[in-house]
Order: C-alpha cells, then structure tokens, then sequence
C-alpha cells in the first residue's frame, strides 16, 4: 500500500467525535505476510464504516458510594405494540440492503486505495449502491410508522439520504479524478451508520447488541 493510501485510511479512521481508532500501517512485507495483515486490517476496518465506532466508557471522576456503583437490573422494555411490529418487519428487508450496500460501498474505498481495487470496479460499486439508497428511501417513505415510531422512521430516511449524499460525492472523483471526494464523503455515511445503529440498537437487540 502506498503512502496515499496509508494517508487517506488514517485520515478516514482516523480519530472522530470522541472516539478512537487507530490506523495500522503496512510495510513492504512480503505479499503473503501482507496479505493476511490486510485482510486483518480490512475486517476490523469493516466494523468501524458498518456501523460506527463503539462508543468508550467514560468517568466524571467523582467518588461514588457502593450502592451507586452496582446500579439494579434495568427494567424489562415494554413490548412493541402490533402496529410497531408490523412497521418493523417491513423496515427489516430495507434495512438489509441499505446495510449490504453501505459495507460494499465502504470496503470498495478501502480496497481502492490499498490498490486491490480498480477505479472502473470501484464506480460500479458506488453506482449501485446510490440505486439501492434511491430505492430505499422510495420504499421507506411509502411505510406508514405508528405515531410511536414517527422520529425513527424521519431519522432512517435522514441516514439513507445521508448515504446517498456520500455516494454522490465519490462520484465526483470520477469527473475531476480527485481522490479527496473519498475523504469528504465519509462524514456523511459515518452520521448515517451512527443514525442506524441507533434505530437498529431498538428495533433488532440480536443485531446491535450493547456494548
């Protein structure tokens, strides 16, 4: 991997609104040892453009007594009303391919700039998923959310627009051929990932687990 790429990965991972990770840079080491590494690189990378970066744990650094420190067992969470279940499982296939598109989208950057990835290979990919985020947000707005609901579905549409506003952006890089697009396009599909993982985090436990 060249020195741009290494740039652009530790630019675009690198630190971001309090949260932390850290770029790993790969030598020159021969093609099989480099390969693995990056493999290991581009899976843990994978979990960070998914679906955001986990959250620290932070302290205000004040004393607490014992009793506050073992907080009791939180209240079970009220079950979804039929309306909500419903809203729900027709959000589930959407949010499949929103969240299909978005990891291709984010791994074909990635791959592109560590040169495993052709700029042809590369616009295919940004193509589709801007037809895909075009597709959700089409079949998002024909839902009808119980009014329990209504700020989750306003916030899901936000974070597929924001999708399609980084892809729209990449693109651009293939008008002017201005690598830096990658770099302005990130903020956008990382708010989107933050907005999902929010929304996916109440509607599918199994998914977003807690961290």
């Amino acid at each position: 991997m060249g020195r741009k790429g290494a740039a652009f990965l530790k630019g675009l991972y690198g630190t971001h609104g309090g949260s932390s990770a850290k770029f790993i840079y790969l030598p020159h080491w021969p093609l099989s040892v480099r390969g693995t590494a990056l493999a290991a690189t581009v899976l843990a990378l994978a979990g960070v453009v998914a679906f955001g970066v986990s959250r620290e744990a932070t302290t205000t650094g004040r004393p607490t007594s014992p009793a506050l420190s073992r907080p009791g067992a939180a209240p079970p969470k009220p079950a979804f009303t039929r309306g909500e279940e419903a809203y729900i499982q027709a959000l589930w296939p959407i949010h499949g391919d929103v969240e299909r598109s978005a990891i291709r989208m984010s791994l074909g950057k990635i791959f592109y700039k560590t040169n495993d990835l052709g700029k042809a290979d590369l616009k295919t990919r940004i193509d589709a998923a801007l037809a895909t985020y075009r597709r959700a947000e089409t079949r998002i707005s024909a839902l009808q959310p119980p009014p329990s609901l209504a700020r989750e579905h306003e916030e899901y549409l936000a974070a597929v627009r924001l999708f399609e506003q980084s892809a729209v952006e990449v693109l651009k890089m293939f008008d002017d051929g201005n690598d830096e697009h990658l770099l302005a396009a990130y903020p956008m599909s990382k708010e989107g990932s933050d907005k999902i993982r929010e929304i996916g985090a109440k509607f599918w436990e199994d998914e977003f687990p807690p961290h």
